[in-house]
């Protein structure tokens, strides 16, 4: 795309390596997994997000299935919309970049809806997007903080109503270790036990 910034400054390249991905190039990588980028609720994870170049566009061709699948309904519409976006995870180092990584995908997400910043459907977004885009450290699995990174896993139950459970980052990258050992037969709810679970919950709830 043709007066794209792919840096912020030559400092930060030094400092951090810090490179932005031509949307082009994010596009022919997404097609190279397009049935996945284009399901609602397959989970996306950047480790290194920055300002959300690719969750952006993995959010983009959620929200075109979800117009396929669900367009006809307003309430679908809304609550499937909500669902892919939770299905969307980011982890950045730099705090200005993690912010407008959430921005960005605030941004998409509202103006799919065709809401305003203060609509109860933003706010249950932006609810979302402080749970799913950490700021800290990939590698170390930590939070700028220093705590353990935690992920929200989140299942639409239908009728609008939605579910939480949050699992440490560490212990679910413990999954391709388990490839080829006793564990390996085992499902995942007996492998991976969440931190923390809630109640249902639905839109309103969220935003508030």
């Amino acid at each position: 795309m043709a007066g794209e910034k792919l840096v912020k400054s030559k400092q930060r390249v030094a400092d951090h390596g810090e490179v932005f991905t031509p949307r082009w190039l994010v596009d022919d990588m997404l097609d190279l997994v397009k049935q996945e980028a284009e399901r609602i609720d397959s989970r996306f994870l950047e480790p290194a997000c920055g300002s959300g170049n690719f969750l952006v566009s993995v959010l983009e061709r959620k929200l075109t299935a979800v117009q396929v699948r669900h367009g006809r309904s307003e309430f679908e519409k809304r609550h499937y919309a909500l669902f892919g976006l939770m299905c969307i995870y980011g982890i950045e180092l730099l705090e200005d970049n993690a912010k407008e990584c959430r921005e960005n995908l605030l941004g998409t997400f509202s103006q799919y809806l065709n809401v305003s910043a203060d609509d109860e459907w933003s706010k249950a977004a932006k609810a979302v997007v402080a749970a799913n885009i950490v700021q800290g450290d990939a590698l170390k699995m930590a939070t700028v903080d220093g705590e353990h990174i935690t992920f929200a896993e989140w299942g639409y139950l239908g009728r609008g109503r939605y579910q939480r459970r949050d699992f440490r980052y560490d212990s679910l990258t413990q999954r391709a270790s388990m490839q080829g050992t006793l564990f390996d037969a085992f499902e995942e709810h007996e492998i991976f036990r969440p931190v923390r679970t809630y109640q249902a919950m639905t839109v309103r709830e969220l935003a508030s």
